[in-house]
């Protein structure tokens, strides 16, 4: 099992023990706001944990579950790169640990599965996740226009972001 050490944080492989305690989180209006699912959010998560392309880690602070992320690959070798997706309790935003776990996961990603280009891809208008990738050495590709659906049913952009190997923030 694969243990990631951050600064502050523990990413540790989701087990179907953590789903209910990360469907919560996925339930906070904060976080429901840019992270689409069902009216059944334990199906969502246990369906991310079935996904043989997604590979899902709990984030825990202190001993608690305070979020997920998890990446995904693609592995063709002319265009092999990584993207990532995190969400975290709102009861702890503003502390560092967004950073901490996007660098985290970085990190693994880039010296340990040997990626040269991350991906991530959040919505144009949050702007707290953007500034969050930031810190980490994302850089903003471009717009990607009408790229989501919304709770309400409305398409939103998001936004492209990226980072090279060597741009990763230690």
């Amino acid at each position: 099992m694969t243990v990631l050490r951050g600064a502050l944080v523990v990413l540790l492989p989701t087990t179907v023990e953590d789903v209910s305690a990360l469907a919560a989180i996925r339930a906070t209006p904060e976080v429901r706001a840019w992270w689409r699912g069902g009216d059944d959010l334990e199906a969502d998560i246990v369906a991310d944990l079935q996904d043989p392309g997604i590979h899902p880690l709990t984030v825990r602070y202190q001993d608690r579950i305070i979020g997920m992320a998890q990446w995904y690959a693609e592995e063709d070798p002319d265009y092999r790169h990584a993207g990532i997706d995190v969400f975290l309790d709102p009861a702890v935003h503003g502390r560092g640990l967004g950073a901490d776990t996007v660098r985290t996961l970085a990190r693994h990603l880039v010296d340990d599965h040997g990626y040269h280009r991350l991906v991530i891809d959040p919505a144009a208008g949050n702007a707290a996740a953007i500034r969050c990738y930031t810190k980490v050495g994302f850089r903003p590709v471009g717009i990607m226009r009408s790229y989501e659906r919304g709770a309400d049913g409305s398409w939103h952009d998001g936004l492209l972001m990226d980072l090279l190997a060597a741009e990763l923030v230690r």
